[in-house]
């Protein structure tokens, strides 16, 4: 059971990528990547947002003129699966503190990404809405571990294992 969920976890990974990063059509990235020089690099700089909440709060005071709700539940929504899935494909890395650091690094490896590639446009409060998400994914993976104990027991088996507890009950 464990190997299909660490391959949807893979297909969820790559999915997140194809939208986060390449959301754009292949000739819209082409161009891009063509003008990739020392000049992106330093334009990515002076278009990043790097003042936490800054753009969290002009979504919020700017909510009926901007798409804010699609920006900001977006953000979170999309790393809710993580906070979920994560644990589950780990026997040993399943607490938060290595859920938040993982969702972390993904999603600091993307921001960065878009900093210097101009693929996106770097904000600190992508950062900080995508480890929420993740957060809340945890929370409800911690929840549904405690509603359904025996759930959490059959995916941590092995294939060989399931048909006996199958058998067995």
């Amino acid at each position: 059971m464990r190997k299909w969920i660490k391959l949807l976890f893979v297909v969820y990974i790559l999915l997140v990528i194809k939208v986060i990063i390449f959301k754009y059509p292949f000739e819209q990235l082409y161009a891009i990547a063509q003008t990739w020089q020392k000049d992106v690099i330093l334009e990515g700089l002076g278009s990043a947002n790097f003042i936490p909440f800054k753009t969290i709060k002009m979504y919020i005071e700017y909510a009926d003129k901007l798409n804010s709700v699609e920006n900001l539940a977006g953000n979170i929504l999309v790393f809710v699966p993580f906070g979920i899935l994560f644990p589950l494909t780990r026997s040993d890395k399943s607490g938060f503190p290595d859920v938040f650091a993982n969702a972390l690094f993904f999603v600091l490896g993307i921001e960065v990404f878009q900093l210097f590639s101009a693929f996106g446009a770097f904000d600190v409060d992508d950062i900080i809405l995508n480890c929420f998400g993740a957060l809340l994914g945890y929370i409800a993976y911690r929840k549904s571990r405690d509603l359904f104990p025996g759930f959490d027991k059959i995916i941590r088996m092995e294939e060989e294992e399931y048909g006996a507890y199958l058998e067995k009950n």
